[in-house]
């Protein structure tokens, strides 16, 4: 199994990276573990304290459970993969089955700031886009998918997501093997990307 990690700031186009390159391959050889679905349960919290949590330090994602998954599908074994709600900031009962195919694909925010998940990967890719493009993203994306307003975004930003930026996920990229500006939007680097991948499947 090859193993591909594609990190970047929130709201620099992680996702739609992932979707511009599995545009380009048979998506039957590929396996995708978001960050986002290893968020720490916080149902144990009254849910104003879950509206003050913050996602962007590394100590919100249960890394222990994301690195036994990757080395179990590395392994040959199907795993179980969690799934989180941004709306209700809970673990939900729902689980998703993935199986072990040539190809994984990890991204999230934080991966490269957990070495031992750096260890288990091939290629590490970071996503380079100015503070005010990523903004301008977060909004667009929190108020659409997250129910937040833009005086909830822009506080939330300031207070949490730009510090925790400059104090982890910038100083990860340290860890990446190939920097891609412009982030998700990047053609080129799709196609690198892509042609990297063909090749091991092709092996």
């Amino acid at each position: 199994m090859y193993v591909i990690g594609i990190a970047g700031g929130s709201g620099s186009g992680k996702t739609t990276l992932v979707e511009s390159v599995l545009r380009r391959i048979p998506c039957e050889n590929i396996a995708i573990l978001p960050q986002d679905a290893y968020y720490r349960d916080s149902s144990h919290l009254p849910m104003e304290e879950r509206l003050k949590l913050n996602f962007d330090h590394p100590n919100s994602i249960e890394w222990e459970l994301l690195l036994k998954d990757i080395r179990k599908l590395k392994q040959g074994f199907e795993i179980q993969r969690p799934t989180y709600s941004y709306l209700t900031c809970e673990r939900q009962k729902e689980i998703i089955p993935v199986k072990p195919k040539k190809i994984l694909l990890v991204e999230g925010i934080l991966i490269y700031t957990f070495l031992p998940l750096c260890g288990e990967m091939d290629m590490k890719v970071y996503l380079e886009v100015p503070a005010d493009q990523r903004l301008t993203r977060i909004i667009e994306r929190d108020m659409e998918s997250r129910g937040r307003t833009t005086k909830d975004v822009i506080d939330r930003y300031y207070k949490t997501v730009r510090p925790m930026h400059e104090e982890f996920i910038e100083p990860s990229r340290q860890q990446a093997d190939m920097l891609v500006m412009g982030g998700g939007l990047n053609e080129k680097a799709a196609d690198f990307i892509a042609s990297a991948i063909l090749q091991k499947i092709s092996c």
